[in-house]
C-alpha cells in the first residue's frame, strides 16, 4: 500500500488507540488544518499618547459569520502615527493597525466565500477592507460611488468587550458583515502593502476621470514617502514613463528612480517656489507637467504644486488623510486662468481593493522593488520602538511582523 500522510496518520491513531484502549480525540481548541488555538490573544493597545501596552485578552467565541485570523504582519501607517502622537480621532484606548494580513484558523459555519466570491477555508491568507454600515452605495460592483469614508475599518474601532479589533495583535476576529479577501496567492510583504497600494490605485483611477492622464503624459509626483513611491509604481505599471519625483530627502528620491521615476528634483537645492518650479520644468526638458499628484500632508506643498502644472493640466490631491491645515492659493493664477482640473482622493472603494491584487503582481512582474519598501520589521512587543522609528523617518515602510 502506498503510504501517504493520511495513511501514516491513520496507522498512528490505530496504534495509539490499541495502546490506550480508547479513541484518540483531537486536542481541544484545534481547528481543522490549523495549529492549536490558544485561550488568550495578545493585543498592542494604545493606552496613552505615544505609548502602547501589549495586553492579554481571552480568545473570543467565533460566531457563525465570524472568522478568527492568526495575524502574520501589519504595516505602520501615517494614520497610526497621527493617532500615536495626538489621538485626533479620540479613540484611546484602542487597538490600532489596519494594514494587516494573516491566516484563517477558525471560521463560522456560515462563512463560505470572500467578498469577491472566492471560496474561503481554514489556512487561507486574508486581508480586510471595511465593515459595512447600512449603506447600499458601498458594494463590490458600484464603481467609485463611494469610498470607505462611510464605513468602519479594523484598526480604527473603539475598544469593546472583544478587544481583537486591530491588526497590531497576534489574533484578530473578523466579524459578520465585514469585507474579507482571499489573497493566498500573494506573499507576506505584498499582503502587508495591499492597503496603502489600494490608496494609490484609487488615486490614479480618480486622476483618469479627468481625461488628462495618458500614456505619454508628463507626470510630477510630489512627496516620496511610501504613498508617493507607490504612486510612481502604479503609474509605471500603467505604462507612464515620463515621471519626475519631488522631495527633500535624497535617499527617498533615489528610491523613486528605482520605482520608475525618470528624473528627481530635491527641493532643498532650490530657494523659493519660482526656482523650484523652474527645476521641475527643466527635469521635463523645458515643459511643465501635464498632471501632478500631491502626496504630502503639507499645505505649503499643496500651494506650490499648481506652479508645476501646464495650462489645461490636471491635479490629484491625496495627501491629506487628516486635517493638516489650510493651504493658500490664488484662485485666478492657480486654477481659473490655467483651467486646472482638480480631483481629490481619499482612501479607496472595494473595487480598487480588488484591483490592487493584480497591480502588485504586475509591479513585481516588471521588476519594481515593491518588497524593498518595507525597510524595518519589528515584533509586536517592540511596537513603541516601531512607531518611534516611523516618526523619525529612518526608513520607508515600517511593519510589525509576528515570526511565530
Amino acid at each position: 500500500m502506498e503510504m501517504n500522510s493520511a495513511n501514516v496518520e491513520a496507522v498512528v491513531k490505530q496504534v495509539l488507540e490499541s495502546m490506550l484502549k480508547q479513541p484518540v480525540e483531537k486536542p481541544a481548541g484545534v481547528s481543522q488544518g490549523s495549529q492549536g488555538i490558544p485561550k488568550t490573544a495578545h493585543v498592542a493597545m494604545l493606552t496613552a499618547l505615544e505609548h502602547y501596552d501589549v495586553k492579554e485578552f481571552p480568545m473570543p467565541e467565533v460566531g457563525d459569520g465570524d472568522i478568527l485570523v492568526k495575524v502574520e504582519g501589519c504595516g505602520v501607517c501615517g494614520t497610526d502615527a497621527h493617532e500615536f502622537k495626538k489621538d485626533p480621532f479620540g479613540l484611546i484606548p484602542v487597538a490600532l493597525g489596519h494594514e494587516g494580513t494573516g491566516e484563517i484558523v477558525k471560521m463560522g459555519k456560515d462563512v463560505k466565500a470572500d467578498s469577491a466570491g472566492k471560496p474561503l477555508k481554514v489556512g487561507d491568507k486574508v486581508v480586510t477592507c471595511m465593515i459595512f454600515k447600512d449603506n447600499p452605495d458601498i458594494t463590490m460592483y458600484d464603481l467609485n460611488k463611494q469610498n470607505v469614508g462611510g464605513a468602519d475599518v479594523y484598526g480604527l474601532l473603539p475598544d469593546d468587550d472583544i478587544h481583537l479589533n486591530g491588526w497590531f495583535s497576534d489574533y484578530i476576529l473578523i466579524r459578520k458583515g465585514s469585507t474579507v479577501f482571499n489573497v493566498s496567492d500573494l506573499d507576506l510583504k505584498s499582503r502587508i502593502l495591499i492597503e496603502p497600494c489600494a490608496v494609490l490605485v484609487h488615486a490614479v483611477e480618480r486622476a483618469k476621470t479627468t481625461g488628462i492622464l495618458r500614456f505619454n503624459s508628463r507626470v510630477v509626483v510630489q512627496g516620496c514617502g511610501p504613498i508617493g513611491l507607490i504612486c510612481i509604481a502604479v503609474l509605471r505599471t500603467m505604462g507612464i514613463e515620463n515621471i519626475v519625483a519631488v522631495d527633500g530627502n535624497q535617499q527617498r528620491l533615489d528610491f523613486a528612480k528605482r520605482m520608475g521615476a525618470e528624473h528627481s528634483v530635491n527641493f532643498m537645492d532650490f530657494k523659493g517656489i519660482e526656482a523650484l518650479s523652474g527645476g521641475v520644468k527643466d527635469a521635463f526638458g523645458g515643459y511643465e507637467a501635464d498632471f501632478a499628484f500631491q502626496c504630502t500632508g503639507s499645505p505649503v506643498a499643496h500651494a506650490n504644486i499648481y506652479k508645476f502644472i501646464r495650462n489645461g493640466g490636471g491635479l490629484c490631491e491625496l495627501g491629506f488623510f487628516i486635517n493638516g491645515g489650510d493651504a493658500t492659493i490664488n484662485p485666478h493664477f492657480d486654477l481659473c486662468s490655467k483651467e486646472i482640473t482638480l480631483v481629490g482622493s481619499w482612501v479607496y472603494t472595494l473595487r480598487d481593493y480588488a484591483t490592487t491584487f493584480d497591480f502588485l503582481k504586475r509591479a513585481k512582474a516588471i521588476g519594481l522593488p515593491m518588497d524593498d519598501l518595507i525597510t524595518h520589521e519589528f515584533p509586536l512587543d517592540q511596537i513603541n520602538e516601531a512607531h518611534v522609528t516611523n516618526l523619525k523617518q529612518e526608513g520607508l515602510k515600517i511593519a510589525i511582523v509576528n515570526k511565530d
